[in-house]
């Protein structure tokens, strides 16, 4: 059997662990005691669901189990989508003891974690996340909701998980594209706050791509403790947090510029960060694109107007006092939150006329 590791997110009373291994699903490890009463619902969607939805079934035994299946994409990451799981728990008599579990990628991590947050003003729930992105992103931290035309996750609420668990086994499954924007994130977190990693990353680079099972599970440990160490220091996002956004002013702007969907939300963020650091203007802007480059992901955005990218910009969530706020490399492994950038540069990238 693999070795099985266990990182704390620690937030006081509200800490839970993440579980990294291989079989977790299969039971390898028991889930059923990190559900709160005696029902639960599962949250998946049509992709999802036919693949691992029983496997996870037979894990909460002496439970109640209900589940539903949610249309697949970030195109339904909406209010109108989690609105299906609110009925479902309505439909189902679910109390405050209920326990939703997320067995999906980031949307339905999102959706399902928002639909705790606001039934009953707040029920429990389990991340089981099945994507490399979700596993060393968006499954930990606790931040839950979903898009609106004008912006990406403007609505939402701060909900964090009772654990989770991460079975690398579920990556077998998960296509090309899927794993190469998962792996933006991963490079992300080598660029803001630790430059080993990031050299280990160009280095092993070709390793991830053919899922080698140590290579993965090194690059989602890392992740997730690196992930697990800025949310402790600072849960809802009032200062070091930010700088987890690093190319994500960018790259929400190209989702919803070129429709939910069309761009996955870590192609959009590759791209969104090697426009971060050109306009932080680091020198070593080359070994940054040419890790995206190894990657297969994209290292320019598609053709956005200046009007287009301004104004998908300024529903940023960082935003203050009418002021963009960038997250920008000082070097690579140091990342900032910052209003203060050459404009003329910005405006440059966005492919104003100088």
């Amino acid at each position: 059997m693999s070795t099985t590791h266990r990182i704390e997110v620690d937030l006081g009373e509200r800490s839970y662990p993440i579980v990294i291994g291989r079989g977790l699903l299969g039971g390898n490890f028991d889930i059923a005691n990190y559900v709160q009463g005696d029902d639960c619902l599962v949250v998946s969607n049509d992709t999802v669901a036919p693949l691992y939805l029983e496997r996870l079934r037979a894990n909460l035994t002496g439970r109640d189990v209900a589940s539903i299946s949610l249309p697949d994409g970030e195109s339904f990451k909406t209010l109108a989508t989690m609105q299906m799981v609110l009925d479902e728990l309505v439909r189902g008599g679910a109390n405050r003891d209920t326990t939703i579990v997320a067995l999906g990628g980031g949307v339905v991590g999102d959706i399902a974690g928002f639909a705790a947050a606001c039934y009953m003003r707040g029920v429990s729930f389990i991340q089981v996340p099945t994507t490399l992105l979700a596993q060393v992103d968006s499954s930990v931290g606790g931040k839950t909701g979903v898009n609106h035309e004008q912006g990406k996750n403007l609505i939402g609420a701060f909900h964090q998980p009772r654990l989770v668990l991460i079975d690398t086994d579920t990556l077998d499954t998960l296509d090309e594209r899927e794993l190469r924007a998962g792996l933006a994130e991963v490079i992300k977190y080598g660029a803001i706050c630790d430059p080993a990693f990031f050299a280990w990353l160009e280095e092993n680079i070709q390793a991830l791509l053919g899922k080698d099972p140590d290579a993965l599970a090194h690059a989602i440990r890392r992740s997730c403790e690196l992930k697990a160490e800025v949310v402790a220091d600072d849960e809802r996002e009032t200062g070091r947090r930010a700088i987890l956004n690093f190319g994500h002013t960018f790259g929400h702007a190209i989702e919803r510029c070129q429709g939910y969907g069309e761009w996955l939300h870590g192609e959009a963020v590759a791209a969104g960060m090697l426009m971060a650091a050109e306009l932080s203007g680091i020198d070593e802007l080359e070994r940054l694109r040419n890790l995206v480059a190894a990657a297969g992901l994209p290292v320019e955005p598609p053709p956005i107007s200046p009007a287009d990218w301004l104004a998908a910009m300024g529903m940023d969530k960082k935003i203050q006092r009418k002021k963009l706020r960038f997250v920008l490399l000082e070097k690579l492994g140091e990342a900032v939150t910052t209003s203060d950038y050459d404009e003329a540069r910005l405006q440059r990238l966005l492919g104003s006329p100088a």
